[in-house]
């Protein structure tokens, strides 16, 4: 039996695993579709990448076992290769209607497409658990609106999810803040400012926060070259910081040599691989180690590394 789900999955969260719950319960094959990003931002003030918002599905769905596919959709009926062969459509009490829809359009005299509804998932106050609340820090993941309070100085949605994914491997539960905080250091910071920029950053989003994060990545010269190296700084009620960082690599001469003649990395990244939005994406290091190691990871590595001392509490 094929099953099939979909949705934007802004921020993936407990309603979002319960229709992938039953969707992998009820199917030996799952078909996931997740709206592009044209459709995921009509009528909404901001979303996450389609990158990010496919790389926390698959990841969910990696970790169930079975045979899946994901699939881009544009539209609330979702294409037909991948839904001509669906027995079952998972939808939630909020989007019936829509599968009804669905399931008239696929279903024919000698196969009926079936529905499944999922109940919505409430927060602890009694209302629809969604992604936009989440977003704001209202609530966390699960609906918790007591979770703990972290600021991300950055709305970079790498950034964010990365904080986000590290926090709760730590405390559980989170609420996370995002603010545009400045990190007080040039657009390509170099060497010393790169670590500089982490606790500008931090410290301009702490705004009475438990924790506030900084995250910054620089260029720093080495072994006769231009490596990448990023920090992550945090900053807590007391003042007291703590910093790690990321894995470093080395850049390709190419962007070596654009970047020493004044270009920012990114903008080396766009001239050479043709990237226009690298730092919203899988970054530098997913473009040069072809997917192998991407930036959410990296950055989850320094933001790891930065919570170190905290998590053995050294005082």
């Amino acid at each position: 039996m094929i099953s099939a789900a979909a949705g934007t999955f802004n921020i993936l969260h407990e309603g979002h695993k319960a229709l992938l719950d039953r969707a992998f319960s009820l199917g030996d094959v799952v078909y996931i579709g997740i709206t592009s990003d044209a459709m995921a931002s009509k009528g909404r003030d901001s979303v996450n990448s389609y990158y990010v918002r496919e790389k926390a599905v698959r990841d969910y769905a990696d970790s169930k076992k079975k045979k899946y596919a994901i699939y881009q959709i544009e539209d609330k009926y979702g294409p037909a290769e991948m839904m001509d062969s669906v027995d079952v459509l998972v939808v939630s009490e909020e989007t019936l209607e829509n599968g009804k829809d669905v399931v008239k359009r696929f279903s024919t005299d000698s196969k009926k497409m079936e529905l499944s509804v999922v109940s919505i998932v409430k927060k602890d106050d009694g209302t629809k658990l969604s992604s936009t609340d989440i977003v704001r820090g209202i609530c966390s993941r699960n609906g918790d609106s007591k979770a703990i309070d972290i600021a991300v100085g950055s709305l970079n949605p790498v950034k964010i999810e990365a904080v986000r994914s590290v926090m709760e491997k730590i405390y559980g539960q989170v609420r996370i803040f995002a603010s545009d905080a400045p990190s007080e250091v040039p657009e390509q910071p170099f060497g010393e400012q790169t670590p500089a920029g982490a606790k500008n950053r931090a410290r301009n989003a702490i705004n009475g926060h438990t924790l506030s994060v900084g995250i910054e990545a620089g260029v720093f010269e080495m072994m006769g070259t231009l490596y990448d190296v990023q920090y992550c700084a945090i900053l807590d009620k007391d003042r007291r910081y703590t910093m790690g960082m990321g894995s470093g690599f080395r850049y390709p001469d190419k962007v070596v040599e654009l970047v020493r003649k004044g270009k920012t990395v990114g903008e080396a990244m766009k001239e050479i691989y043709g990237n226009d939005n690298v730092g919203k994406s899988q970054g530098a290091i997913g473009i040069l180690s072809k997917g192998i190691l991407d930036r959410k990871s990296l950055t989850e590595q320094s933001v790891t590394a930065a919570m170190i001392p905290r998590i053995w509490d050294e005082k």
